[in-house]
């Protein structure tokens, strides 16, 4: 059974870091973070797509062929989440942000957020676990033009191999989020 209570440290010393949880769509990453932010003393859940949705007018959405516009507001929203996760590290929260971090921008999210301790957590289930997931979900992270298995290769074979990568298919949140307690700040951290 999981222990729920805020026992958790942090980080190892005790002091406030940055948890980057990463993946493709459907991976997981809304409800692990906010099940680890939950698990954590003093703790803020920096979710990437609000900075997105807070563009009223003028909104680019990325697409396999994402116009500069779309990626210009792409890495806008990835400055402002690694800003928000800095602010909350300094006032003494543990920040969790989570977001869909593929590619190159997992290593430039990396390099925008300043606090250190900062471990990356990548939630990798295969692309079949993924299509299970998102048939269950209200809300929709692919069309036709992103599929699971599109996404997946990007993340497998584009993505720099930092931080602790999991592959979350068969385990339940809550297991996770203690795989995530033990190892993040070990097999996870990036210097």
């Amino acid at each position: 059974m999981t222990d729920t209570t805020h026992s958790a440290a942090p980080t190892p010393d005790g002091a406030p870091g940055v948890i980057v949880v990463t993946g493709i769509s459907a991976a997981g990453k809304s409800t692990v973070a906010q099940a680890l932010a939950e698990r954590l003393p003093r703790s803020a859940h920096v979710r990437g797509d609000t900075f997105r949705r807070m563009i009223v007018n003028g909104q680019e959405h990325m697409t396999a062929e994402a116009l500069p516009e779309a990626v210009a507001q792409l890495r806008l929203r990835y400055e402002l989440a690694a800003t928000a996760a800095d602010a909350y590290a300094a006032a003494g929260f543990t920040a969790i942000v989570q977001d869909i971090l593929i590619g190159e921008y997992l290593g430039e999210i990396a390099e925008l957020i300043k606090t250190r301790p900062l471990a990356v957590v990548v939630l990798a289930p295969d692309p079949e676990a993924v299509a299970r997931r998102e048939e269950k979900r209200a809300k929709t992270g692919y069309g036709p033009d992103w599929q699971p298995a599109a996404m997946d290769r990007i993340l497998r074979d584009s993505t720099p191999r930092i931080g602790l990568w999991l592959d979350t298919s068969e385990q339940t949140v809550d297991e996770t989020v203690d795989e995530i307690l033990k190892r993040a700040w070990t097999d996870g951290a990036v210097a």
